[in-house]
Protein backbone atom coordinates (compact mmCIF):
# COMPACT_ATOMS: atom_id res chain seq x y z
CA UNK A 1 0.00 0.00 0.00
CA UNK A 2 1.29 3.46 -0.91
CA UNK A 3 0.62 6.01 1.82
CA UNK A 4 0.39 9.68 0.78
CA UNK A 5 0.70 12.60 3.19
CA UNK A 6 -0.16 16.22 2.50
CA UNK A 7 -0.73 19.37 4.51
CA UNK A 8 -2.75 22.57 4.33
CA UNK A 9 -4.92 25.04 6.16
CA UNK A 10 -8.02 24.30 4.04
CA UNK A 11 -9.80 27.48 5.13
CA UNK A 12 -12.80 28.65 3.08
CA UNK A 13 -12.74 25.28 1.30
CA UNK A 14 -12.71 25.77 -2.49
CA UNK A 15 -12.02 23.98 -5.79
CA UNK A 16 -8.27 24.39 -5.40
CA UNK A 17 -8.44 22.34 -2.22
CA UNK A 18 -10.55 19.68 -3.95
CA UNK A 19 -8.10 19.51 -6.86
CA UNK A 20 -4.97 19.09 -4.74
CA UNK A 21 -6.58 16.45 -2.50
CA UNK A 22 -7.88 14.43 -5.46
CA UNK A 23 -4.48 14.58 -7.20
CA UNK A 24 -2.69 13.64 -3.97
CA UNK A 25 -5.05 10.71 -3.39
CA UNK A 26 -4.41 9.48 -6.95
CA UNK A 27 -0.71 9.02 -6.07
CA UNK A 28 -1.40 6.21 -3.62
CA UNK A 29 -3.85 4.01 -1.75
CA UNK A 30 -4.22 5.93 1.52
CA UNK A 31 -4.34 9.72 1.94
CA UNK A 32 -3.53 11.34 5.27
CA UNK A 33 -3.99 15.10 5.60
CA UNK A 34 -2.36 17.34 8.17
CA UNK A 35 -4.63 20.33 8.76
CA UNK A 36 -2.72 23.35 10.07
CA UNK A 37 -3.68 24.37 13.58
CA UNK A 38 -5.14 27.82 14.12
CA UNK A 39 -1.90 28.87 15.86
CA UNK A 40 0.28 27.56 13.01
CA UNK A 41 -1.82 29.42 10.46
CA UNK A 42 -1.44 32.63 12.48
CA UNK A 43 2.34 32.17 12.62
CA UNK A 44 2.53 31.60 8.82
CA UNK A 45 0.03 34.20 7.60
CA UNK A 46 -0.44 36.68 10.43
CA UNK A 47 -4.15 35.91 10.70
CA UNK A 48 -6.33 33.19 12.11
CA UNK A 49 -8.40 31.07 9.72
CA UNK A 50 -12.03 31.99 9.16
CA UNK A 51 -13.08 28.45 10.15
CA UNK A 52 -11.85 26.90 13.42
CA UNK A 53 -9.44 23.98 13.08
CA UNK A 54 -11.98 21.36 14.20
CA UNK A 55 -14.40 22.55 11.49
CA UNK A 56 -11.67 22.53 8.82
CA UNK A 57 -10.67 19.03 9.90
CA UNK A 58 -14.29 17.81 9.69
CA UNK A 59 -14.67 19.29 6.20
CA UNK A 60 -11.48 17.63 4.94
CA UNK A 61 -12.24 14.30 6.64
CA UNK A 62 -15.71 14.20 5.06
CA UNK A 63 -14.19 13.81 1.58
CA UNK A 64 -14.22 10.31 0.12
CA UNK A 65 -10.59 10.64 -1.04
CA UNK A 66 -9.31 11.38 2.48
CA UNK A 67 -8.65 8.45 4.80
CA UNK A 68 -7.24 10.20 7.85
CA UNK A 69 -6.72 13.71 9.25
CA UNK A 70 -4.67 15.15 12.10
CA UNK A 71 -3.68 18.59 13.39
CA UNK A 72 -0.38 19.91 12.07
CA UNK A 73 1.17 21.87 14.94
CA UNK A 74 4.48 22.92 13.37
CA UNK A 75 6.16 23.14 9.96
CA UNK A 76 9.35 21.88 11.59
CA UNK A 77 7.69 18.56 12.52
CA UNK A 78 7.10 17.40 8.93
CA UNK A 79 9.80 14.72 9.24
CA UNK A 80 8.17 13.41 12.41
CA UNK A 81 4.76 13.40 10.72
CA UNK A 82 6.19 11.49 7.74
CA UNK A 83 7.57 8.82 10.07
CA UNK A 84 4.51 8.70 12.33
CA UNK A 85 2.10 8.22 9.41
CA UNK A 86 4.51 5.92 7.51
CA UNK A 87 4.25 8.11 4.40
CA UNK A 88 5.69 6.87 1.13
CA UNK A 89 4.90 10.15 -0.64
CA UNK A 90 4.82 13.72 0.67
CA UNK A 91 2.68 16.02 -1.48
CA UNK A 92 2.97 19.79 -1.31
CA UNK A 93 1.74 22.64 -3.48
CA UNK A 94 4.25 23.97 -5.98
CA UNK A 95 4.36 27.27 -4.10
CA UNK A 96 6.60 25.28 -1.69
CA UNK A 97 8.76 23.81 -4.52
CA UNK A 98 12.18 22.75 -3.28
CA UNK A 99 11.51 23.65 0.36
CA UNK A 100 10.91 20.04 1.42
CA UNK A 101 13.43 18.23 -0.79
CA UNK A 102 15.47 17.30 2.30
CA UNK A 103 12.69 14.80 3.16
CA UNK A 104 13.50 12.77 0.04
CA UNK A 105 15.60 10.54 2.30
CA UNK A 106 12.37 9.56 4.09
CA UNK A 107 9.90 9.38 1.18
CA UNK A 108 9.18 10.64 -2.33
CA UNK A 109 8.42 14.36 -2.42
CA UNK A 110 5.96 15.64 -5.04
CA UNK A 111 5.00 19.27 -5.67
CA UNK A 112 1.63 19.68 -7.36
CA UNK A 113 0.60 22.83 -9.23
CA UNK A 114 -1.93 25.06 -7.56
CA UNK A 115 -5.26 25.68 -9.24
CA UNK A 116 -4.95 28.94 -11.16
CA UNK A 117 -7.03 31.93 -10.18
CA UNK A 118 -8.23 30.62 -6.80
CA UNK A 119 -6.74 31.27 -3.39
CA UNK A 120 -8.19 31.62 0.08
CA UNK A 121 -6.17 34.79 0.66
CA UNK A 122 -7.62 36.35 -2.52
CA UNK A 123 -11.17 35.30 -1.54
CA UNK A 124 -10.78 36.90 1.89
CA UNK A 125 -9.38 40.08 0.31
CA UNK A 126 -12.28 40.28 -2.16
CA UNK A 127 -14.81 39.88 0.66
CA UNK A 128 -13.08 42.63 2.67
CA UNK A 129 -13.17 44.93 -0.35
CA UNK A 130 -16.88 44.20 -0.95
CA UNK A 131 -17.68 44.94 2.70
CA UNK A 132 -15.37 47.94 2.95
Amino acid sequence: MTRVLTFGTFDLFHIGHVNVLLRAAALGDHLTVGVSSDALNFSKKGRYPVYREEHRMAIVHSLACVDEVFVEESLELKGDYIKEHRADVLVMGDDWAGRFDHYKELCDVVYLPRTAEVSTTDIIQAIREDLG
